[in-house]
């Protein structure tokens, strides 16, 4: 009887079977029976009849949807609200439709960059090595309460004022002065052609604002590194054009934004080349990594000429520099001239580029010898790493002297290292791809999984198994290698089970241990993906920057807790001080505390609340954050409480509202807030308030009663201050923010004043009832939650 072959299965995954007659049938194969392809038959024949495609398949995506489903709701808990900014209502139709108009370039503003998030600050000084921020020259701007100004002074969002030149980053500055006008060239990166352009702002105030003039250049090709100097009573800017492969001069036609094209001074892609005249000659110097053997940001190479239009004659020895990348070949800002001598200053690109900058004394400059010297630049780089604007890297510094004789600088920073975008978005795909494997494991253990190779996907198994095709696989043969890889790894799964038996103790603690690490890595991966840099930067207010001092009071029974405090909260990017109260006990020694920025222990003599809202003219901003030493939270939350305060400066801004009310009136904790749907106080044990207006109230003739209850209670000064702010003003004196998150470390220790909640609540009311008879209700002074639709006081 003539064979029959019946086929079972799809086109994906085909058996074919042979019946060599009614009784007998067998499966076609080789001639060769060896025992691992019976052993992958079988497989195969179990993977398709048994349903593991399908099962395998169903499994793993619903676990792979529970794992996200956790990833999702650990981004709603832990990353920052969003922030709504709606037009104001009194706009007019015009300027809605305008605004509509320009919404989907305004909205590329600022976005991230693999090349980085740059921006722009200034520096003052009695020399250009002891350069401070303006943050330390009390530069102050009511208009935006920035009580004081501090840097970065130009970002991206300032750079994309005109809507029409959006910009990712803003980099290489130079100064150029007319008078008592200063003027900022820099690199703007703009968001859509992702090409740099040359951006110019200018400040009539000596830095403290700056307004954004237009785009001074915009070519074709890239352009950054706008080097401007004055000529014979003319301006010509030098811009770096290496993209086009020439060194081009500009002249200034109409200062500061219309240039032309003075002249090609070289057909050469000059990296970062400066102009300078030094003695008789005038000098180039600059980067050519096109040459063969150039070392990329290691290269240097200087040009002389009688005039600054050339012609240029190539250095003797040329290159100057061909080293390693972080002995600061590469241009890094203008060469200055201090106290007779010339000094150049280069860039450091070793762990990333434009790590930090080097500054060079030049000891000889001639036709045929250079030689410079490293010496010490003076800047003092900021410990709060990325919740600083600088705080990564800085590669960049232009340096003047006024006609005052004080220095001003302007510097370009970062807080993240280049291709840090890429790499977070790789490491988020890394730990994605290595829950999928926990998730294939997972299912090998519980047996839903048979086998790690579905038979289909085997080379040999794609097309109809000819004689020739079985004598073409050969033990030796790519194919047959193939296989036995195959079959070796399809006999894990039996292997794994046999190991590890899920209905043991030990089986049971393998898979807790497998979902867990799968969470983390999910999270994890979300995190990097999604999460952004991991900086918490400052909210600006119009563009503009300020700093506030953290003020704490403690004693010497929650010192460990205070060290905590400090090292978290001094890495904050807009904390400028931290002043700690010390209220009873040996006060400690500052270098007993990790910080970044200067800790000032104020010891009292008498311990008393009242001793919070003391005033004290060592302080140097308008803003005091009140935040009790057993609080933690994110430095995002405080950032964006400082934000509100700046938009309402009059008011005490914090992070835990209360409703006083009810008959008879009684302290009720948040949750009583939350029914009646709005609150009329904010603790200060975790509030912005400004300095001057809150003390003052505080220690004046008005509130000499209510400090006596505050020292017969050893409570209530919060509440007081609360009810003084209400009696000095008729509109709304409290904001609400709500933090993704706050830890009350006073659970874990006995120190606390309120750890006997019914006791503190029941003198808190006490204190509601004399205030409210010394100062009046607050039962009209209401504000309800998500009044200011900015997704901050839900």
């Amino acid at each position: 009887m003539k064979g029959v072959t019946a086929v079972v299965g799809n086109s994906n995954n085909m058996i074919r079977l042979k019946m060599e007659n009614p009784i007998t049938s067998q499966v076609t194969s080789s001639n060769s029976s060896s025992s691992s392809s019976r052993w992958w038959w079988c497989c195969g024949y179990m993977y398709l009849f048994r349903g593991g495609n399908r099962r395998g398949l169903v499994f793993f995506m619903a676990v792979m949807l529970v794992l996200a489903s956790i990833a999702s709701l650990y981004v709603f808990l832990v990353f920052t609200p969003f922030l709504r900014t709606p037009m104001p209502a009194s706009a007019s139709a015009s300027a809605s439709a305008s605004a509509s108009a320009s919404a989907s370039v305004s909205a590329l503003t600022c976005q991230e960059d693999n090349e980085g998030s740059w921006s722009i600050g200034l520096f003052f000084g009695t020399s250009p090595f002891s350069l401070l921020p303006i943050d330390s020259m009390d530069v102050w701007n009511n208009a935006t309460a920035a009580w004081p100004v501090a840097n970065p002074v130009i970002t991206c969002a300032t750079a994309s004022l005109l809507p029409a030149f959006p910009s990712n980053f803003v980099a290489d500055p130079f100064l150029f002065i007319q008078n008592d006008v200063f003027y900022m060239f820099y690199e703007t990166k703009n968001s859509v052609t992702m090409q740099g352009d040359i951006g110019v702002s200018k400040s009539i105030d000596r830095g403290a604002t700056w307004k954004q003039v237009g785009i001074a250049l915009d070519e074709k090709w890239h352009l950054s590194y706008p080097y401007v100097f004055n000529y014979n009573g003319e301006v010509f800017m030098l811009p770096e054009s290496s993209k086009k492969g020439e060194l081009r001069l500009y002249k200034a036609i109409n200062f500061p934004l219309q240039w032309k094209l003075e002249k090609v001074l070289m057909n050469k892609p000059l990296v970062d080349a400066v102009l300078i005249k030094h003695e008789t000659k005038y000098w180039i110097f600059g980067s050519d990594h096109s040459g063969f053997g150039a070392r990329k940001n290691g290269q240097l190479e200087i040009w002389f000429s009688d005039s600054p239009f050339g012609p240029w004659i190539p250095h003797k020895k040329n290159p100057i520099h061909n080293v390693d990348k972080s002995l600061g070949a590469r241009n890094g800002g203008r060469p200055f001239v201090y106290d007779g001598n010339l000094y150049r200053v280069g860039q450091d690109c070793g762990q990333t580029y434009g790590s930090k900058i080097r500054t060079f004394k030049v000891e000889v400059l001639t036709e045929e010898d250079y030689k410079e010297t490293e010496v010490p630049s003076g800047f003092q780089e900021s410990k709060k790493g990325r919740n600083a604007w600088n705080g990564i890297r800085y590669h960049h510094l232009d340096v003047q002297q006024l006609s005052s004789g004080e220095w001003i600088g302007v510097m370009d920073g970062d807080r993240v290292p280049s291709g840090d975008s890429v790499s977070r978005f790789a490491l988020g795909c890394v730990s994605i791809l290595a829950v999928a494997l926990l998730v294939v494991l997972l299912g090998v253990l519980l047996g839903v999984v048979k086998c790690f190779i579905p038979l289909s996907w085997c080379p040999h198994n794609l097309r109809k198994r000819s004689d020739t095709i079985l004598a073409w696989e050969r033990p030796n043969t790519l194919s047959a290698k193939l296989r036995w890889m195959c079959t070796r790894l399809n006999r894990i799964p039996a292997s794994l089970r046999a190991w590890i038996r899920p209905n043991h103790c030990t089986g049971k603690a393998v898979l807790l241990l497998i979902c867990i690490s799968g969470v983390a890595l999910m999270c994890n991966g979300i995190t990097y993906m999604y999460g952004g840099n991991g900086a918490e930067p400052a909210y600006p207010v119009e563009g503009q920057y300020s700093q506030f001092t953290l003020l704490t009071m403690t004693y010497d029974a929650r010192l460990w807790n205070l060290k905590m405090y400090i090292k978290h909260y001094s890495r904050c990017s807009s904390v400028r001080e931290i002043v700690v109260v010390w209220n009873k006990g040996k006060a400690p020694e500052q270098s007993e505390f990790d910080s970044a920025v200067p800790v000032r222990i104020r010891v009292e003599k008498l311990n008393s609340l009242n001793n919070r809202f003391k005033m004290d003219p060592l302080i140097k901003t308008r803003a005091v954050l009140e935040l009790d030493d057993d609080i933690m939270m994110k430095c995002d939350d405080i950032e964006r409480g400082f934000k509100v305060w700046r938009d309402h400066p009059d008011r005490l801004v914090g992070f835990y509202p209360r409703l006083a009310g009810g008959k008879p009136l009684k302290y009720r904790a948040e949750k009583y807030a939350r029914r009646r749907k709005g609150y009329n106080m904010i603790l200060t044990g975790a509030a912005f308030m400004d300095a001057q207006l809150a003390f003052q109230r505080y220690w004046s003739k008005e509130a000499k009663v209510g400090r006596t209850v505050v020292d017969d209670l050893f409570n209530c000064e919060d509440v007081l201050l609360n009810y003084l702010y209400a009696n000095a003003s008729r509109s709304a004196t409290v904001e609400y923010v709500r933090p993704a998150w706050a830890i009350d470390t006073s659970k874990f220790s006995n120190v606390a004043i309120s750890r006997n909640t019914d006791t503190h609540y029941q003198k808190r009311s006490e204190c509601l009832s004399k205030f409210s008879e010394l100062y009046g209700s607050l039962l009209e002074r209401k504000s309800e939650f998500d009044q200011r639709k900015d997704g901050w006081d839900v």
